[in-house]
């Protein structure tokens, strides 16, 4: 039974972080080719999950390149749960009933957290500094650029008026980045199969495959679908449908998640979040495409979602530390 939990906790987990965190990495490539099959985009990104997730197993030997060993591993001792319970399915269940609400909660928090409570901690703060981080790089560079840069591209925004380049500049920002946010968040996925990838490396290709193949079914759904809900916190922001913007927000994001490799797991929803919150305070300054007292209420209506998907992840770890004692 304990196994059966795993690989179901394991495909609920893949759904749900396909469906908020992924999308929010994929967002913008999503955004700005909404005119071009759904298939193409797909075959795109899959062809880099695989690569990553293969990359990861096969030559590293960690699909979590390095974050098991830096969430569960303390003083050399292994701190996973010894024992499987039905309640570690909670987390992607209410993740899954979040996202249909459209609400850009942290993946991290929420799934990591009841794994390895005590990493709270430290997690919340690298993620507070990811936040920080990227709002004030975003507040400068579109301080910069917004006044030559974003306003051309608004009065250009026609597809003829783009150059080829630019959807070549655009999908390889979009692969730089969707790397990236593998590198920092597969452990939110694979934590449900960290046992029996531990302690049965002869049958670990197996799982591998089998879940390489499960993430593949899974972004096919999430690109039909176009990103569903979560997709408007992209689709809300300023002229974020321009290939052209969308390509400096993922190549900035990319660079910050890459500044932020590291063994200790961080929320990449909190430095999207931040990074788009800045973004929309400098344009709008520059241009005054919205007020300020508008950009005021888009930006603090999304920290407030993902402070509550953090509240939400302490009363988890609170109520599984309940159904434990």
């Amino acid at each position: 039974m304990e196994h059966f939990f795993m690989l179901f906790g394991f495909a609920l987990a893949s759904y749900a972080v396909v469906g908020n965190d992924a999308i929010q990495t994929l967002g913008t490539f999503l955004s700005s080719n909404s005119k071009r099959p759904w298939w193409v985009l797909w075959l795109f990104s899959s062809s880099i999950l695989v690569a990553v997730m293969f990359y990861g197993f096969f030559v590293l030997g960690d699909i979590s390149f390095g974050k098991f060993s830096g969430t569960f591993i303390k003083d050399g001792v292994d701190t996973y749960p010894s024992v499987f319970y039905w309640w570690y399915l909670i987390p992607p269940l209410v993740l899954l009933v979040i996202t249909r609400f459209g609400i850009p909660v942290s993946t991290t928090f929420l799934i990591i957290s009841v794994f390895a409570p005590s990493a709270i901690e430290k997690m919340l703060l690298k993620s507070v500094m990811g936040y920080g981080f990227a709002f004030i790089l975003a507040v400068i560079v579109y301080l910069l650029i917004s006044s030559l840069v974003e306003k051309y591209f608004i009065d250009t925004n026609k597809e003829e008026d783009v150059h080829w380049a630019w959807v070549v500049l655009q999908w390889g920002a979009t692969g730089f980045l969707w790397s990236q946010w593998l590198l920092q968040d597969l452990i939110n996925i694979f934590v449900y199969l960290y046992k029996p990838l531990k302690e049965h490396p002869e049958t670990a290709h197996y799982y591998i495959i089998g879940a390489t193949l499960l993430l593949v079914l899974f972004q096919g759904i999430l690109f039909y679908y176009k990103g569903g809900e979560i997709q408007k916190i992209v689709t809300t922001k300023t002229n974020t449908t321009d290939i052209r913007s969308a390509t400096i927000i993922d190549f900035i994001y990319a660079i910050i998640l890459l500044l932020f490799y590291g063994p200790i797991p961080m929320s990449t929803t909190w430095v999207f979040v931040g990074l788009l919150a800045g973004r929309e305070f400098a344009v709008n300054y520059q241009l005054k495409v919205q007020s300020m007292g508008a950009v005021s209420r888009v930006v603090l209506w999304d920290f407030a979602k993902i402070i509550l998907g953090l509240i939400v992840s302490i009363l988890l770890v609170v109520m599984i530390g309940l159904l434990r004692a």
